[in-house]
């Protein structure tokens, strides 16, 4: 039945042996000479695309933690220049406050000075002006009285003027 089946088919055994034959030795001669190393090649391909792909893993994962050290280096920096802008900001008012303070300290003595001054200069002027009112009595009291005044005389009546002048 068999031998029927492969006769219907044409399959002469020495054919089919010579087939397999001829089949078994190229298919050695190709595994040896062409699969192997082809599958040496797709299989060394696949190592170094897994490890190009563990790689790219480890690169991300370095590239995360340089991006967040980078992001606490920047928020540090930032904060230290607040720190210096805040210092440098109250620095600053104190040294506008001394300034300010030392200003009006300058000012209040200038005023003082002007103040002293004002005042010895309008005590020097009122003094003049008290020794000009005394001379110009005794000259009109001696020019009204028609005499010539003893030196005791005018000394006694610029005595009375400059009390009754300040009062």
């Amino acid at each position: 039945m068999i031998t029927q089946i492969l006769s219907n088919f044409g399959v002469t055994w020495p054919k089919f042996i010579a087939q397999l034959f001829l089949f078994l030795i190229a298919y050695f001669v190709l595994n040896r000479y062409a699969f192997t190393p082809i599958l040496k090649i797709l299989e060394e391909r696949r190592r170094r695309i897994e490890e190009a792909h563990l790689n790219a893993e480890k690169i991300k994962k370095q590239l995360a933690e340089a991006e967040l050290r980078y992001q606490e280096i920047l928020r540090k920096a930032n904060d230290d220049a607040q720190i210096l802008l805040e210092e440098s900001r109250k620095n600053n008012e104190a040294f506008s406050k001394r300034e300010m303070d030392r200003a009006v300290k300058e000012s209040a003595a200038i005023v003082e000075r002007a103040r002293q001054e004002i005042t010895s200069e309008r005590v020097r002027m009122v003094d003049e002006v008290k020794q000009e009112m005394v001379s110009l009595i005794v000259k009109t009291t001696a020019r009204v009285a028609g005499k010539v005044l003893t030196p005791e005389d005018q000394r006694r009546l610029g005595d009375e003027a400059a009390k009754e002048m300040a009062a």
